[in-house]
Formats: C-alpha cells, structure tokens, sequence
C-alpha cells in the first residue's frame, strides 16, 4: 500500500507546483485559447475540446473491513464535427483499480475494471441565455479483469447533460441510467446523478464543487459523495495541462462506501 501513498504525495506536489508553474506561458501566447477559457471549457462535458483526464482516486476505509481502494480513471474525450449544427462527443472512462480488504479480510485484487463508454450529441452553439445540452447513449462495457473489479455484466441506457455558462461560472448536471441485458452477473438498473458548479477566474484556476450519486433500484442501495476541487491550467513545456484535487466526502447506505477520499487530477489538454 505504501507504494499508492508515494503515488499521492507526488500527485499533491505536482498539485502544489502547478499554482506557480509558469504562468507566464498562458496557453493564449501561442494564440490558442486563454487559460481563463480552457478551464471554463473544462467545465463542461460537452465541450469542443480534445482532451485525455487521468483522474485518481484514493478511497479509505471501504467498506465493512476498513480496506482501501485506488482507482485511475483514463477518460479520454473527443468532440467530432456531426454537421453545421451539432457536434457529438465521444467520453470513455478507463478503470485501473487496486483494492485490498474492501470485499472481505485480505482479498487484493489488481486490474482493468468495466469500461464506460458515452455519447452525446451536442449543438455546437448554447443558447441565447447560455443553456448548453446533450444526449445519447452509454455503455458498460463487461471488461473487468477480475470479478472484483466488474459487475459481470453489460448494460445500456440513455444519457443527459444539461449546464448553463453565467460569467465565470458553469452549473449544472449530468444524469444516466443503465440496464443490464447479458452476462452472469446481477441485473443492473442503476441511475447516476452529478450536479456540479464551478466557477473559473482569470488566470486559469477554477473552483468546484460536486457530487456523484448511484441509486441502485434492484436493492435499494444509495451511495455517492460530495467533493471539492481546485485545479490550475498551466503550460508545462509545451504540453497544456490543468492539474488539480479536492477532498471527497462519502455518504448513503452502501455497505462498500469509504469513509473519505481524495481524488487528483492530470488533464492532458489538446486546444484546436
């Protein structure tokens, strides 16, 4: 375990750095976008902008056994052209999990968890009083690696994000709901909910807070948490990137739910 602390400490001093990493490298100086307006694009999930989020997550004391779990979510995001109207938004989330006693005393399972692929057809332009939308699809894919890291199941079901954009602050919510229609595992139908505030300043940092909730309907388990996040887009060589992390607080009546967690993250950024 000692080797996912070492993990942590590096991600919170990559954190720390990034408040004074080179700001006078904005990402405007090479006439892309400011950095004022990636973290505002970064805000919301439906963005035109290309980017590659490796995002953290150190959970404690999960579950009955105290155990801990960490998770790399790799949630590559590509914005495509549909037509003159419409874009549609390609977002996959990528598990890497390691865990130990979170099912029972001394179980330690590492590897690739289940898949979550999402679309969302998108106008390209929000509305007059900045409403911006999107629906489509989403996928649980059945690739988990081992049992414990998987539902052992595939599901599918429809997606939604809806947001304003107000000055310098993005709200709003994302919401999705699965069924399960193969595999050996339990029947899944599951609703997810992540209302989300940020607010962005103007030179690059941004301020959030959110939380994400599963209600699982099959068993009447509720679970979710509240987190709250400060990131910076910063220029590290060449590379634009926004570093940040927050503190995430649990709550709900899952029996798995850790008692607290951090999350950091690394967001590669790719502005057109």
């Amino acid at each position: 375990m000692k080797q996912f602390y070492r993990i942590g400490y590096l991600l919170l001093l990559l954190l720390s750095i990034s408040v004074n990493a080179q700001e006078a490298e904005a990402p405007a100086s090479t006439g892309g976008p400011s950095a004022e307006d990636l973290a505002k694009q970064l805000a919301n999930p439906v963005a035109n902008l290309i980017s590659v989020p490796f995002q953290n997550n150190f959970d404690f004391n999960v579950g009955p056994n105290d155990g801990f779990r960490y998770n790399l979510n790799v949630q590559p995001v590509l914005p495509f052209s549909f037509n003159s109207k419409w874009n549609l938004i390609s977002r996959t989330i990528v598990p890497f999990i390691t865990q130990k006693d979170v099912l029972y005393d001394g179980d330690c399972a590492n590897g690739l968890g289940d898949i979550v692929q999402s679309f969302f057809f998108s106008p390209k332009d929000p509305t007059p009083s900045g409403i911006v939308w999107g629906v489509g699809p989403v996928f649980l894919l059945n690739t988990a690696s081992e049992n414990e890291l998987g539902a052992n199941t595939w599901a599918i079901g429809p997606n939604a994000v809806f947001l304003k954009l107000s000055g310098q602050y993005t709200y709003g919510g994302l919401v999705n709901h699965m069924w399960s229609y193969a595999g050996k595992g339990d029947d899944i139908s599951a609703t997810f909910f992540q209302p989300f505030c940020t607010y962005a300043t103007p030179n690059g940092a941004s301020y959030t807070i959110a939380s994400e909730n599963t209600q699982s309907w099959r068993n009447d388990i509720f679970g979710g948490f509240i987190g709250l996040y400060y990131a910076k887009v910063v220029q590290i060589s060449k590379q634009t990137v926004q570093l940040g992390g927050g503190p995430k607080v649990y709550y709900g009546n899952n029996p798995l739910n850790p008692e607290f967690g951090f999350r950091a993250n690394v967001i590669l950024l790719f502005p057109k």
